[in-house]
């Protein structure tokens, strides 16, 4: 099999590439011939699969977010019409691919989540924005495309939306839920990382610890987090925030103003999160908007109750009271009330094995096959080329 995965950038912190990096090992391993269509990855050389580069010129004055990816979506178009591919899985909203994973979620939804916590200023320029606006269009034509014979969908969450946005029929709609590796993401991490990477962040070991992992901190709650950790009657508490964003400063300043920065550890972007993940009581995600977020399904790999919000996909491997809990994201006097009750399941002897099991099954192997399953369907179908 020919298969094209599109990927339009690499970002060795984000959740969907490590998805692609993932599926591509995976797949690899059982014969797929791989070719990955991307304007940069790095990663790509190491992972024994063939790059191609599409990184045309556009202005960045006048174009630019949407002229950057209206280039490289037709550059993309361009090259899968002539590549002779069995199928072609994108990872971007560009109308004439194959199969769309939507591991960034419906675009439409995410704008809708965001206009609540927006002033009317900005819901104003959110609405009139040329990038916006582009994404918009560029996902109803994908989804409106003769070409797309399934939607990659990785929570059930993102299957209704793009069922309610877009009136995409059920049976294009395939649930296939992001792989995690098991053996890597593991209770035993708290055996081998709690003491010493307590002790080299000055965190008490005696104190309770809550994790927070994502990039994007404005989605991610970030700043209802803090406010709502200000808020928490357990002030041996102490927070953790792994993750990059260019608003880090203010974020550092907010919990600053709360009076919280000396219970509050931004430890920045990491490439292995594992020390904090065994570190870690409690896992805290009260995202405006993640349509099934890596980092929760490690954290409740490694025994971690999850805390996280009605608009996450991973509210689905939630057991309410058993293994965590799910809040509104945007209502901060209810999530500093939980994060209480999530310290206090922290103590629990039966909430790490219920967070385990809830995420047991989801392998990179059960990936795999969920997706060569899928790619043969299709191709059996007859329905394998653009």
């Amino acid at each position: 099999m020919k298969l094209a995965l599109v990927r339009q950038r690499y970002n060795p912190y984000g959740g969907a590439e490590r998805f692609v990096e993932r599926a591509l090992a995976a797949l690899a391993a059982q014969g797929a011939e791989i070719t990955l269509i991307t304007r940069s990855w790095e990663g790509a050389p190491q992972a024994g699969f063939r790059q191609v580069t599409c990184d045309p010129s556009y202005s960045r004055l006048l174009g630019g977010r949407a002229g950057r990816d209206r280039s490289f979506a037709a550059a993309v178009q361009a090259e899968i019409a002539g590549g002779g591919y069995d199928l072609v899985q994108s990872h971007e909203r560009i109308p004439g691919c194959t199969l769309f994973r939507a591991g960034d979620g419906v675009h439409a939804a995410w704008l809708d989540h965001r206009a609540r916590i927006l002033p009317p200023a900005q819901r104003l320029a959110q609405r009139w924005s040329p990038y916006h606006r582009y994404v918009l269009a560029a996902e109803a034509a994908m989804f409106a495309h003769p070409a797309l014979k399934a939607v990659i969908c990785n929570s059930r969450m993102v299957a209704d939306e793009v069922a309610r946005y877009y009136r995409v029929p059920a049976a294009k709609l395939e649930v296939i839920y992001n792989g995690v590796d098991t053996e890597v993401f593991h209770p035993r991490l708290r055996e081998e990382f709690r003491v010493p990477t307590r002790a080299a962040a000055g965190l008490p070991q005696d104190a309770p610890v809550l994790l927070f992992v994502g990039s994007g901190f404005e989605r991610k709650g970030v700043p209802q987090l803090l406010r709502a950790f200000a808020a928490l009657e357990r002030r041996d508490a102490r927070l953790v925030i792994v993750g990059a964003d260019r608003k880090r400063k203010a974020m550092e300043g907010l919990a600053g103003r709360l009076g919280i920065a000396a219970r509050v550890h931004f430890t920045g972007p990491l490439k292995d999160v594992r020390p904090w993940y065994g570190a870690a009581d409690g896992f805290v995600l009260p995202t405006l908007y993640d349509p099934c977020p890596n980092a929760a399904l490690e954290a409740l790999a490694c025994g971690l109750p999850t805390l996280t919000s009605t608009t996450c996909g991973a509210k689905e491997w939630i057991r309410e009271g058993e293994n965590g809990g799910v809040v509104e994201a945007a209502d901060s006097v209810a999530l500093a009330a939980r994060l209480g009750a999530l310290i206090d399941l922290g103590d629990s002897s039966t909430a790490a094995p219920a967070a385990r099991g809830a995420v047991e099954g989801l392998t990179l192997p059960a990936m795999a096959d969920r997706l060569l399953g899928l790619y043969r369907r299709l191709g059996a179908a007859g329905g394998g080329r653009v």
